[in-house]
């Protein structure tokens, strides 16, 4: 098969034409509105509750973070790329749920980040669509 052959059946196959045959003109809004941008706003705000959680000194089972954690923590989102992408689906592959997905996705980066952080909290009291209505907001 060759590229106008592929791009052909992308058009044919796409959802809409918005992703089909209007894609040339309307490539720059899947860093806002694919699946790919979705998966990096979901990853923010769980990031962003983490960070939330350890700034509350109610919250006893998370330590306050160091502004250099906070950072680090913060690029997991920031820095979010095809690969983690991929990972992402990966472990929705096996989880066969999109936002638990995210969470354990956050989860390994966290560690990897701070083993001594408790990746426990990650999504703690938080439902898939505390997570997805933020998600949503943020895409506006």
């Amino acid at each position: 098969m060759n590229s106008r052959e592929f791009d052909l059946d992308l058009a044919l196959t796409a959802v809409s034409p918005v992703d089909g045959r209007y894609r040339s003109r309307t490539r720059e809004l899947e860093g806002y509105f694919s699946e790919f941008a979705l998966f990096r706003y979901r990853v923010r705000v769980e990031v962003e509750w983490y960070i939330a959680l350890a700034a509350n000194p109610k919250v006893e089972s998370l330590k306050p973070l160091s502004a250099a954690t906070a950072r680090k923590l913060r690029a997991i989102y920031t820095s979010f790329s095809l690969a983690d992408a991929r990972r992402v689906k990966a472990l929705e592959a096996e989880t066969n749920h999109d936002v638990k997905a995210v969470e354990y996705f956050v989860k390994e980066r966290v560690a990897a980040i701070d083993r001594s952080l408790p990746v426990e909290m990650v999504h703690f009291a938080c439902t898939s669509e505390d997570i997805n209505n933020l998600s949503y907001a943020l895409i506006c």
